[in-house]
């Protein structure tokens, strides 16, 4: 969407992550929450499933979404927004710049 309107990728990069960096944080918080609260169950197997579900989803979030994925996108500019021509042929037009 933001590469659409400035077809710039080092904008599209930093408005891109302040759109929606803090939505991807706070979703990932609140799965935190809940699966951390199965860690207070009394049996073994929930406490177990919340604690890696919670850790899970929080290095998802944090180094793959807000971390890994921005850098890679960086470093490889133009090129992640590339599609080989018969691909672009295959697929319907679809903008998301408003």
């Amino acid at each position: 969407e933001h590469y659409e309107r400035s077809a710039d990728p080092k904008v599209a990069h930093v408005d891109g992550l302040a759109h929606s960096g803090r939505v991807i944080f706070a979703a990932a918080a609140v799965m935190v929450a809940v699966f951390f609260t199965f860690a207070l169950a009394d049996p073994l197997p929930p406490k177990e499933m919340g604690i890696i579900l919670g850790v899970a989803v929080l290095l998802d979030a944090v180094l793959i979404r807000l971390i890994l994925l921005p850098v890679l996108l960086r470093l490889t500019g133009h090129a992640a927004w590339w599609s080989p021509a018969w691909l672009r042929k295959v697929l319907p037009k679809i903008n998301f710049s408003h």
